[in-house]
């Protein structure tokens, strides 16, 4: 493995029946492949989105001496979280003799690492996935952590499965192409992790936000780094969501309804944005969120070109939604606050009349 490779390791839980297993950063990965992979595997279905069809295809070649490989091309985004698409991936896994010792690879963003994730864990109960995410979203949030799930017309990510990955590669050269809103719309969860528990995020992003979101810097891989290994300590210790993993859902409430409300059509990174403000200024008026706290919310957000508000005459619709979500516990809204940056909480059942005051706060 070269010198500039870093491997952060991701606990298992034996009690939830997940394995452990590595993040492995770097550049030009992708010839590890065949050694992160069960010696045993015959068969690699590579599940993609039409842009990384070229990628996908060289991707076959390369590994065609080693495996029978076939490719599965998805619709792109949201569009692919569907149980449709899945029911497509399982024909092709059962026309070509997929079994157990087989593997699945998600090469694209979170959407198609999720659809990836899920299709894995449910064919014959689950077999191997090795994901390959090419967004920043991708790596520091939906390929880690073993969450996987496609959408309903009800809600966001409400069919789903924990399924660990056999490992997840973050190929940072995968990156150097993306256009600049689709990097920018990824450091919505980098920035969460810099709220919930890294407070050296903030500060680097505050330090020089253009050199931050460059990814071919140093800053720009040490936030890679932090934010992955955030999410592999929480993921690690928690790995079903039943108690510290749920601080991962900072802004999420609200943002799976915003996504909901525009019908998955906005990046889930400015979703995050908006419901990351609300969160905080939720924090303001329950907890002892300082004033200047939540205005630097505001203030790295935007610096990210990330938005901070919403209509006002949505709050209906949107609380609606959220009642759905399924971090909601008998009917009761559950989010995660903040009593200080990194020191993340939950507030139970917040009043309706509350709610609506922090949202105040947010909309346009």
């Amino acid at each position: 493995m070269a010198d500039d490779v870093i491997t952060i390791p991701v606990a298992g839980d034996s009690d939830a029946g997940s394995s452990s297993y590595d993040v492995v950063i770097g550049r030009d990965l992708l010839g590890m492949i065949p050694e992160l992979l069960n010696p045993k595997t015959a068969k690699v279905l590579i599940v993609h989105a039409p842009p990384l069809g070229a990628r996908a295809e060289a991707l076959r070649e390369e590994l065609s001496g080693r495996y029978e490989v076939i490719l599965a091309e998805i619709p792109d985004a949201e569009a692919a979280k569907r149980v449709e698409v899945a029911a497509f991936c399982w024909q092709i896994m059962g026309q070509t003799d997929f079994t157990r010792t087989d593997a699945v690879i998600g090469l694209g963003g979170g959407a198609t690492t999720d659809l990836a994730g899920f299709v894995a864990a449910t064919w014959l109960r689950g077999v191997d996935v090795l994901q390959i995410p090419t967004t920043v979203l991708g790596m520091v949030d939906a390929s880690v952590g073993g969450k996987t799930g496609i959408n309903t017309a009800e809600g966001k990510n409400l069919v789903g499965a924990f399924h660990a990955p056999r490992a997840v590669i973050c190929d940072l050269a995968l990156l150097d192409a993306l256009p600049k809103n689709e990097i920018l719309a990824g450091f919505a969860e980098i920035a969460k992790a810099g709220f919930i528990a890294e407070p050296e995020i903030l500060d680097i992003l505050e330090a020089d936000v253009d050199a931050a979101t460059d990814p071919t810097t140093p800053q720009f891989r040490r936030l890679i780094e932090l934010s992955i290994a955030v999410k592999a300590r929480v993921v690690g210790e928690d790995f079903t969501e039943q108690g510290v993993r749920e601080i991962l859902n900072y802004g999420h409430t609200l943002a799976h309804a915003i996504e909901h409300a525009e019908r998955y059509q906005w990046r889930h990174g400015a979703a995050v944005a908006i419901g990351m403000v609300f969160a905080a200024e939720l924090s303001r008026l329950t907890r002892s969120l300082s004033d200047a706290d939540v205005d630097r919310h505001r203030r790295i957000l935007s610096s990210l070109s990330l938005p901070t508000s919403y209509p006002l005459g949505r709050w209906q619709t949107l609380l609606a939604t959220m009642r759905r979500d399924k971090k909601s516990r008998a009917g009761m809204l559950r989010f995660i606050v903040l009593d200080a940056i990194g020191r993340p909480t939950v507030l139970n059942g917040p009043e309706d009349a509350l709610l609506f005051l922090a949202y105040q706060n947010v909309a346009e």
